[in-house]
């Protein structure tokens, strides 16, 4: 599992620096993340095997004499991260962009640069979640790495340096389950008056088995639009049961397709099922 990544090609070094560096001796650069906006402030809803692109802008503001090289992405990183946890120290997932971000200077000062940035973090959920407890409120932080290496083949020596800082507090972003719906209306075609049955199922991503599976216990609207109209209207409310079951009847007054759609809840995301076209006759 991709937990934690803070750097991916420099991971082992952080470990180790926390180890051997006392956290005094290492000089905090002064930046500033601000206006940061996540998935186009909209949650992100991730299914089980699809890779989701998630687009984050923000503004940065750093001391002129301070170089971030979003170049190379050797020396001077800076960016923006998601994580899940009661703070930095207690995170327990993380997440970062495989891709240096693009920023473009919009301002400068005798003693700062201001930058507008963008950048994309891809989720793979095969990667980055375990189970349930990764759906929800997660965190955004801003961070800044620098590393510094020397080789000195005349006297056999290489050494590397590595520093990373990380500053949260920059907002909160959902992360949600994918969900999914069915609608089955039979039987067709039925007779003016007569009892349509409407069934169907209400699954969402686990990622746990890289599946779909039942999501029981929710309220699922039944809807209705009649043959010419353009929008679909609420004809009814269903609880799912065992596996999602959803069924219902109704009487069959009118041609027209029949859906279920369902709302989401803090965890899960929203979902409509392809309508059910019924011919009344």
């Amino acid at each position: 599992m991709r937990k934690f990544a803070i750097g991916a090609a420099v991971s082992g070094a952080l470990a180790l620096s926390a180890l051997a560096v006392p956290s005094a001796s290492a000089a905090t650069p002064d930046l500033t993340f601000s206006n940061v906006v996540v998935n186009n402030d909209k949650a992100i809803v991730v299914g089980t095997t699809s890779t989701v692109k998630v687009p984050i802008t923000y503004t940065l503001t750093h001391p002129v004499d301070l170089v971030i090289d979003n170049k190379t992405g050797i020396a001077g990183i800076a960016g923006i991260a998601l994580y899940r946890g009661s703070s930095l120290s207690k995170m327990q997932n993380e997440m970062e962009s495989d891709d240096i971000p693009n920023c473009t200077t919009t301002s400068t000062t005798a003693t700062t640069v201001t930058n507008s940035c963008t950048e994309v973090i891809a989720i793979e959920p095969q990667d980055y979640f375990s189970g349930a407890s990764d759906a929800g409120t997660w965190k955004v932080a801003g961070f800044y790495g620098l590393s510094t290496s020397t080789t000195d083949d005349s006297g056999d020596h290489l050494s590397f340096n590595y520093g990373y800082d990380m500053w949260g507090g920059l907002g909160t972003t959902q992360i949600k389950r994918a969900a999914k719906l069915t609608t089955d209306a039979t039987p067709e075609p039925v007779t003016k008056g007569k009892t349509l049955t409407v069934k169907g199922a209400l699954t969402r991503a686990d990622w746990e088995t890289s599946k779909y599976s039942g999501y029981t216990g929710q309220p699922v609207a039944l809807q209705f639009k009649a043959k010419g109209a353009t929008a679909y209207k609420t004809v009814k409310t269903v609880t799912s049961g065992s596996k999602g079951a959803l069924t219902t009847t109704v009487k069959a007054s009118a041609d027209g397709s029949y859906r279920y759609s369902f709302a989401g809840t803090t965890t899960t995301g929203a979902t409509t099922a392809t309508g059910d076209y019924v011919d009344v006759k």
